[in-house]
Protein backbone atom coordinates (compact mmCIF):
# COMPACT_ATOMS: atom_id res chain seq x y z
CA UNK A 1 0.00 0.00 0.00
CA UNK A 2 1.29 3.46 -0.89
CA UNK A 3 2.09 5.92 1.86
CA UNK A 4 0.01 9.09 1.68
CA UNK A 5 2.54 11.90 1.57
CA UNK A 6 1.36 15.47 2.16
CA UNK A 7 3.79 17.97 0.60
CA UNK A 8 3.21 21.34 2.25
CA UNK A 9 4.44 24.62 0.79
CA UNK A 10 3.85 28.38 0.82
CA UNK A 11 2.97 29.99 4.16
CA UNK A 12 3.27 33.41 5.75
CA UNK A 13 6.84 34.13 4.73
CA UNK A 14 8.81 36.53 2.57
CA UNK A 15 10.03 33.40 0.77
CA UNK A 16 6.49 32.21 0.02
CA UNK A 17 6.92 32.15 -3.75
CA UNK A 18 10.29 30.39 -3.54
CA UNK A 19 8.66 27.65 -1.49
CA UNK A 20 6.09 27.13 -4.27
CA UNK A 21 8.87 26.70 -6.81
CA UNK A 22 10.88 24.28 -4.66
CA UNK A 23 7.87 22.15 -3.71
CA UNK A 24 6.28 21.82 -7.15
CA UNK A 25 9.69 21.01 -8.55
CA UNK A 26 10.12 18.22 -5.96
CA UNK A 27 6.60 16.87 -6.49
CA UNK A 28 7.54 16.13 -10.09
CA UNK A 29 10.30 13.76 -8.92
CA UNK A 30 8.60 11.88 -6.06
CA UNK A 31 8.31 8.14 -6.67
CA UNK A 32 4.61 7.59 -7.42
CA UNK A 33 5.03 3.81 -7.11
CA UNK A 34 5.73 4.26 -3.39
CA UNK A 35 3.78 7.39 -2.45
CA UNK A 36 0.39 8.94 -3.05
CA UNK A 37 1.30 12.61 -3.18
CA UNK A 38 -1.11 15.16 -1.70
CA UNK A 39 0.07 18.71 -2.48
CA UNK A 40 -1.05 21.14 0.25
CA UNK A 41 -0.72 24.85 -0.47
CA UNK A 42 -0.51 27.21 2.52
CA UNK A 43 -1.67 30.75 1.75
CA UNK A 44 -0.04 33.87 3.15
CA UNK A 45 -2.87 33.84 5.72
CA UNK A 46 -1.85 30.28 6.71
CA UNK A 47 -4.95 28.60 5.28
CA UNK A 48 -4.51 25.09 3.80
CA UNK A 49 -5.80 24.22 0.32
CA UNK A 50 -5.81 21.07 -1.79
CA UNK A 51 -7.08 20.48 -5.32
CA UNK A 52 -6.31 19.12 -8.76
CA UNK A 53 -4.38 22.23 -9.83
CA UNK A 54 -2.45 22.88 -6.62
CA UNK A 55 0.70 21.29 -8.06
CA UNK A 56 0.68 23.26 -11.31
CA UNK A 57 3.13 26.14 -11.25
CA UNK A 58 1.34 28.23 -13.88
CA UNK A 59 -1.77 28.39 -11.67
CA UNK A 60 0.13 30.54 -9.17
CA UNK A 61 0.14 33.52 -11.48
CA UNK A 62 -3.53 33.94 -10.44
CA UNK A 63 -3.72 32.59 -6.91
CA UNK A 64 -7.25 33.93 -6.12
CA UNK A 65 -8.59 32.00 -9.13
CA UNK A 66 -6.69 28.89 -8.06
CA UNK A 67 -8.22 29.04 -4.58
CA UNK A 68 -11.74 29.36 -5.98
CA UNK A 69 -11.47 25.97 -7.64
CA UNK A 70 -9.59 24.36 -4.74
CA UNK A 71 -10.80 23.15 -1.34
CA UNK A 72 -9.81 24.65 1.96
CA UNK A 73 -9.00 21.95 4.52
CA UNK A 74 -7.82 21.50 8.08
CA UNK A 75 -5.77 18.69 9.59
CA UNK A 76 -7.73 16.77 12.22
CA UNK A 77 -6.39 13.91 14.32
CA UNK A 78 -8.86 11.04 14.60
CA UNK A 79 -7.45 8.30 16.79
CA UNK A 80 -4.33 7.02 15.05
CA UNK A 81 -5.25 8.72 11.77
CA UNK A 82 -4.77 12.27 10.56
CA UNK A 83 -7.45 13.42 8.14
CA UNK A 84 -7.74 16.32 5.76
CA UNK A 85 -11.20 17.68 6.45
CA UNK A 86 -13.15 20.19 4.38
CA UNK A 87 -13.50 23.61 6.02
CA UNK A 88 -16.04 25.03 6.50
CA UNK A 89 -17.74 21.65 6.87
CA UNK A 90 -20.90 20.80 5.01
CA UNK A 91 -23.93 19.90 7.14
CA UNK A 92 -24.57 16.76 5.13
CA UNK A 93 -22.23 14.23 3.61
CA UNK A 94 -18.66 13.21 4.29
CA UNK A 95 -16.24 16.07 4.99
CA UNK A 96 -13.14 13.87 5.17
CA UNK A 97 -11.37 14.30 1.82
CA UNK A 98 -8.24 12.26 2.46
CA UNK A 99 -5.90 11.01 5.14
CA UNK A 100 -2.18 11.61 5.62
CA UNK A 101 0.56 9.19 6.70
CA UNK A 102 3.57 11.49 6.56
CA UNK A 103 4.18 15.22 6.10
CA UNK A 104 6.89 16.71 3.89
CA UNK A 105 7.23 20.47 4.44
CA UNK A 106 9.09 22.21 1.61
CA UNK A 107 8.91 25.71 3.00
CA UNK A 108 11.35 28.58 3.34
CA UNK A 109 11.65 31.42 5.81
CA UNK A 110 10.17 32.72 9.03
CA UNK A 111 6.89 31.27 10.35
CA UNK A 112 7.36 28.01 8.45
CA UNK A 113 10.98 26.83 8.12
CA UNK A 114 11.82 27.94 11.66
CA UNK A 115 10.08 24.97 13.30
CA UNK A 116 6.61 26.51 13.63
CA UNK A 117 5.05 24.31 10.94
CA UNK A 118 6.98 21.21 12.02
CA UNK A 119 5.82 21.67 15.60
CA UNK A 120 2.20 21.91 14.49
CA UNK A 121 2.48 18.75 12.39
CA UNK A 122 4.16 16.88 15.23
CA UNK A 123 1.29 17.70 17.61
CA UNK A 124 -0.91 15.74 15.19
CA UNK A 125 1.36 12.73 15.52
CA UNK A 126 2.58 12.87 11.93
CA UNK A 127 6.09 11.81 10.94
CA UNK A 128 7.71 14.91 9.43
CA UNK A 129 10.44 14.93 6.79
CA UNK A 130 13.35 17.19 7.69
CA UNK A 131 14.66 18.89 10.79
CA UNK A 132 12.85 18.83 14.12
CA UNK A 133 11.60 21.94 15.92
CA UNK A 134 14.82 22.73 17.77
CA UNK A 135 17.26 22.31 14.88
CA UNK A 136 14.90 24.25 12.60
CA UNK A 137 14.67 27.13 15.07
CA UNK A 138 18.40 27.25 15.76
CA UNK A 139 19.21 27.00 12.06
CA UNK A 140 16.92 29.94 11.29
CA UNK A 141 18.36 32.20 13.99
CA UNK A 142 21.76 33.15 12.60
CA UNK A 143 23.05 34.48 15.92
CA UNK A 144 22.07 31.43 17.99
CA UNK A 145 23.38 29.14 15.26
CA UNK A 146 26.79 30.85 15.24
CA UNK A 147 26.96 30.79 19.03
CA UNK A 148 26.29 27.04 19.15
CA UNK A 149 28.75 26.27 16.36
CA UNK A 150 31.47 28.46 17.82
CA UNK A 151 31.06 26.74 21.19
CA UNK A 152 31.64 23.42 19.41
CA UNK A 153 34.83 24.47 17.67
CA UNK A 154 33.38 25.18 14.22
CA UNK A 155 34.85 28.26 12.55
CA UNK A 156 32.42 31.21 12.18
CA UNK A 157 32.95 34.97 11.93
CA UNK A 158 32.52 37.07 15.05
CA UNK A 159 29.23 38.94 15.04
CA UNK A 160 26.94 41.18 17.07
CA UNK A 161 23.18 41.05 17.44
CA UNK A 162 21.05 44.20 17.70
CA UNK A 163 17.31 44.76 18.16
CA UNK A 164 14.59 47.32 17.48
CA UNK A 165 15.30 48.69 20.97
CA UNK A 166 18.89 49.42 19.98
CA UNK A 167 17.64 51.04 16.77
CA UNK A 168 15.49 53.55 18.66
CA UNK A 169 18.69 55.60 18.89
CA UNK A 170 20.03 54.99 15.39
CA UNK A 171 23.03 57.31 15.74
CA UNK A 172 24.16 55.57 18.92
CA UNK A 173 23.76 52.16 17.26
CA UNK A 174 25.88 53.24 14.31
CA UNK A 175 28.63 54.38 16.69
CA UNK A 176 28.39 51.13 18.64
CA UNK A 177 28.84 49.12 15.45
CA UNK A 178 31.73 51.29 14.26
CA UNK A 179 33.44 50.78 17.62
CA UNK A 180 33.01 47.00 17.30
CA UNK A 181 33.99 46.50 13.65
CA UNK A 182 36.11 47.98 10.90
CA UNK A 183 34.49 48.62 7.54
CA UNK A 184 33.28 46.91 5.45
CA UNK A 185 30.56 45.06 7.37
CA UNK A 186 27.62 42.87 6.44
CA UNK A 187 24.21 43.68 7.90
CA UNK A 188 21.45 41.07 7.71
CA UNK A 189 18.12 40.15 9.33
CA UNK A 190 18.71 37.47 11.92
CA UNK A 191 16.10 35.03 10.66
CA UNK A 192 15.68 35.31 6.89
CA UNK A 193 17.12 33.54 3.88
CA UNK A 194 17.25 34.11 0.11
CA UNK A 195 19.50 37.16 0.70
CA UNK A 196 16.45 39.23 1.69
CA UNK A 197 17.39 42.38 3.60
CA UNK A 198 21.14 41.75 3.41
CA UNK A 199 23.58 44.46 2.38
CA UNK A 200 27.22 45.46 2.65
CA UNK A 201 28.31 48.76 4.18
CA UNK A 202 31.64 50.43 3.54
CA UNK A 203 31.03 53.70 5.38
CA UNK A 204 28.69 55.42 7.85
CA UNK A 205 26.03 56.40 5.32
CA UNK A 206 25.91 52.92 3.82
CA UNK A 207 25.66 51.46 7.33
CA UNK A 208 22.64 53.64 8.09
CA UNK A 209 20.97 52.49 4.89
CA UNK A 210 21.83 48.84 5.60
CA UNK A 211 20.33 49.04 9.09
CA UNK A 212 17.15 50.62 7.77
CA UNK A 213 16.77 47.86 5.21
CA UNK A 214 17.48 44.97 7.59
CA UNK A 215 15.10 46.26 10.26
CA UNK A 216 12.29 46.35 7.69
CA UNK A 217 12.33 42.55 7.71
CA UNK A 218 13.22 41.61 11.27
CA UNK A 219 13.22 43.04 14.77
CA UNK A 220 16.68 41.54 15.29
CA UNK A 221 19.65 41.96 12.98
CA UNK A 222 23.18 40.65 12.75
CA UNK A 223 26.34 42.61 11.94
CA UNK A 224 29.62 40.93 11.07
CA UNK A 225 32.85 41.82 9.26
CA UNK A 226 32.81 41.46 5.49
CA UNK A 227 35.48 39.35 3.84
CA UNK A 228 37.01 41.55 1.15
CA UNK A 229 38.39 38.81 -1.09
CA UNK A 230 35.57 36.30 -0.75
CA UNK A 231 34.81 33.03 -2.46
CA UNK A 232 31.45 31.45 -1.57
CA UNK A 233 31.26 27.67 -1.37
CA UNK A 234 28.11 25.64 -0.64
CA UNK A 235 27.77 22.02 0.39
CA UNK A 236 24.71 19.92 1.16
CA UNK A 237 24.38 17.26 3.87
CA UNK A 238 21.96 14.31 3.96
CA UNK A 239 21.26 12.23 7.04
CA UNK A 240 20.49 12.63 10.73
CA UNK A 241 22.26 12.85 14.10
CA UNK A 242 23.56 9.29 13.66
CA UNK A 243 24.72 9.11 10.05
CA UNK A 244 25.29 11.96 7.60
CA UNK A 245 27.12 12.42 4.31
CA UNK A 246 28.25 15.47 2.35
CA UNK A 247 27.47 16.29 -1.27
CA UNK A 248 29.71 17.80 -3.92
CA UNK A 249 30.72 21.43 -3.36
CA UNK A 250 29.52 24.29 -5.53
CA UNK A 251 30.75 27.80 -6.15
CA UNK A 252 27.86 30.21 -6.90
CA UNK A 253 28.57 32.86 -9.51
CA UNK A 254 26.86 36.07 -8.48
CA UNK A 255 26.34 39.27 -10.38
CA UNK A 256 27.00 41.43 -7.31
CA UNK A 257 29.20 41.31 -4.23
CA UNK A 258 26.38 39.62 -2.30
CA UNK A 259 24.43 36.81 -3.93
CA UNK A 260 21.06 38.48 -4.40
CA UNK A 261 17.49 37.21 -4.40
CA UNK A 262 17.45 37.80 -8.17
CA UNK A 263 20.69 35.85 -8.63
CA UNK A 264 19.25 32.90 -6.75
CA UNK A 265 15.75 32.65 -8.14
CA UNK A 266 15.06 34.94 -11.09
CA UNK A 267 18.14 35.26 -13.27
CA UNK A 268 18.12 32.47 -15.83
CA UNK A 269 15.21 30.74 -14.15
CA UNK A 270 12.26 31.93 -16.21
CA UNK A 271 12.77 29.72 -19.21
CA UNK A 272 12.14 26.02 -19.51
CA UNK A 273 10.66 23.60 -17.05
CA UNK A 274 11.78 21.12 -14.45
CA UNK A 275 12.49 17.58 -15.49
CA UNK A 276 9.13 16.51 -14.11
CA UNK A 277 7.39 17.72 -17.29
CA UNK A 278 5.04 20.50 -18.28
CA UNK A 279 3.08 20.36 -15.07
CA UNK A 280 6.15 21.42 -13.11
CA UNK A 281 7.37 23.95 -15.66
CA UNK A 282 8.54 27.44 -14.83
CA UNK A 283 11.42 28.65 -12.74
CA UNK A 284 13.85 26.02 -11.55
CA UNK A 285 14.54 27.87 -8.31
CA UNK A 286 18.04 27.42 -6.94
CA UNK A 287 18.75 24.89 -9.70
CA UNK A 288 18.81 27.77 -12.20
CA UNK A 289 21.57 29.68 -10.39
CA UNK A 290 24.85 30.02 -12.25
CA UNK A 291 27.42 27.92 -10.47
CA UNK A 292 30.59 25.90 -10.80
CA UNK A 293 30.17 22.24 -9.81
CA UNK A 294 32.56 21.08 -8.55
CA UNK A 295 33.82 24.28 -6.99
CA UNK A 296 37.26 25.53 -8.01
CA UNK A 297 39.00 24.74 -4.73
CA UNK A 298 41.84 22.47 -3.71
CA UNK A 299 41.27 18.88 -2.63
CA UNK A 300 42.26 19.89 0.90
CA UNK A 301 39.72 22.72 0.97
CA UNK A 302 37.01 20.43 -0.40
CA UNK A 303 37.70 17.85 2.30
CA UNK A 304 37.73 20.50 5.03
CA UNK A 305 34.43 22.02 3.88
CA UNK A 306 32.67 18.67 3.53
CA UNK A 307 33.83 17.56 6.98
CA UNK A 308 32.86 20.88 8.55
CA UNK A 309 29.44 20.63 6.91
CA UNK A 310 28.75 17.19 8.38
CA UNK A 311 30.07 18.26 11.80
CA UNK A 312 27.80 21.32 11.84
CA UNK A 313 24.80 19.30 10.63
CA UNK A 314 25.21 16.80 13.46
CA UNK A 315 26.05 19.48 16.02
CA UNK A 316 22.74 21.25 15.33
CA UNK A 317 20.80 17.98 15.35
CA UNK A 318 19.61 18.34 11.76
CA UNK A 319 17.76 15.75 9.72
CA UNK A 320 16.90 15.23 6.06
CA UNK A 321 18.74 17.53 3.67
CA UNK A 322 20.34 20.86 4.54
CA UNK A 323 22.60 23.18 2.57
CA UNK A 324 25.49 24.77 4.42
CA UNK A 325 27.09 27.91 3.02
CA UNK A 326 30.75 28.67 3.58
CA UNK A 327 33.00 31.67 3.05
CA UNK A 328 36.57 31.24 1.89
CA UNK A 329 38.86 34.18 2.59
CA UNK A 330 41.21 34.03 -0.37
CA UNK A 331 43.71 36.36 1.32
CA UNK A 332 44.20 34.14 4.38
CA UNK A 333 42.90 30.78 3.16
CA UNK A 334 40.61 30.63 6.18
CA UNK A 335 37.23 28.92 5.81
CA UNK A 336 34.20 30.09 7.80
CA UNK A 337 30.75 28.58 8.05
CA UNK A 338 28.29 31.30 7.09
CA UNK A 339 24.84 29.76 7.60
CA UNK A 340 22.75 26.65 7.32
CA UNK A 341 19.56 26.29 5.28
CA UNK A 342 17.52 23.53 6.91
CA UNK A 343 15.15 23.36 3.91
CA UNK A 344 17.29 24.61 1.03
CA UNK A 345 15.95 25.91 -2.26
CA UNK A 346 15.37 23.03 -4.70
CA UNK A 347 16.43 20.78 -1.79
CA UNK A 348 19.95 21.09 -3.22
CA UNK A 349 19.35 18.10 -5.50
CA UNK A 350 21.85 19.50 -8.03
CA UNK A 351 24.65 19.00 -5.49
CA UNK A 352 23.89 15.28 -5.23
CA UNK A 353 23.57 14.42 -8.91
CA UNK A 354 27.37 14.74 -9.50
CA UNK A 355 27.82 11.98 -6.89
CA UNK A 356 25.33 9.72 -8.66
CA UNK A 357 22.29 10.35 -6.45
CA UNK A 358 19.29 11.31 -8.57
CA UNK A 359 16.58 13.62 -7.24
CA UNK A 360 14.03 10.79 -6.84
CA UNK A 361 16.50 8.81 -4.73
CA UNK A 362 17.33 11.87 -2.66
CA UNK A 363 13.63 12.35 -1.87
CA UNK A 364 13.27 8.64 -1.03
CA UNK A 365 16.23 8.89 1.35
CA UNK A 366 14.73 11.94 3.09
CA UNK A 367 11.40 10.19 3.59
CA UNK A 368 13.10 7.01 4.85
CA UNK A 369 15.01 9.05 7.44
CA UNK A 370 11.74 10.59 8.68
CA UNK A 371 10.13 7.14 9.00
CA UNK A 372 13.18 5.86 10.89
CA UNK A 373 13.04 8.77 13.31
CA UNK A 374 9.31 8.27 13.83
CA UNK A 375 9.98 4.65 14.84
CA UNK A 376 12.63 5.85 17.29
CA UNK A 377 10.31 8.49 18.76
CA UNK A 378 7.60 5.89 19.30
CA UNK A 379 9.96 4.05 21.65
CA UNK A 380 10.33 7.10 23.90
CA UNK A 381 8.03 7.59 26.89
CA UNK A 382 6.45 11.05 26.65
CA UNK A 383 3.66 10.59 29.20
CA UNK A 384 2.58 8.15 31.89
CA UNK A 385 -0.37 7.51 34.15
CA UNK A 386 -0.19 9.31 37.48
CA UNK A 387 -2.47 10.13 40.39
CA UNK A 388 -0.76 13.48 41.06
CA UNK A 389 -4.00 15.39 40.45
CA UNK A 390 -5.99 13.39 42.99
CA UNK A 391 -6.80 15.47 46.01
CA UNK A 392 -5.24 18.68 44.63
CA UNK A 393 -6.77 21.75 46.26
CA UNK A 394 -5.49 25.05 44.87
CA UNK A 395 -7.44 27.00 47.47
CA UNK A 396 -9.67 30.06 47.07
CA UNK A 397 -13.16 30.41 45.71
CA UNK A 398 -12.08 31.55 42.24
CA UNK A 399 -9.67 28.70 41.54
CA UNK A 400 -12.09 26.16 42.96
CA UNK A 401 -14.39 26.82 40.01
CA UNK A 402 -11.73 25.90 37.46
Amino acid sequence: MKLKLAVLFGGKSTEHEISIISAIQAIGYINRDKYEVIPVYITKDNDFYIGEDIDKIKEYTHIPELLKKSTRVVFIKDGNKVNLVRYPMKKFGNNVINSVDIAFPIVHGTNVEDGVLTGYLQTLGLPVVGCDVLSSAVGMNKYVMKTVLKDNGISVLDCKCYTWVDYEDAEALVKKIEDAFKYPVIVKPINLGSSIGISKAGNTQELKEALELAFEFSKKILVEPAIVKLKEINCSVLGDYENAEASECEEPINSDEILSFEDKYIGGGSKGGAKGGAKTGGSKGMASLKRKIPAEITDEQRSEIRKMAVDAFKCLGCSGVSRIDFMLDEETGKIYLNEINTIPGSLSFYLWEPLGKKYTQLLDDMIDIAIKQDRENNKIVFSFETNVLEGVNLGGAKTAKL
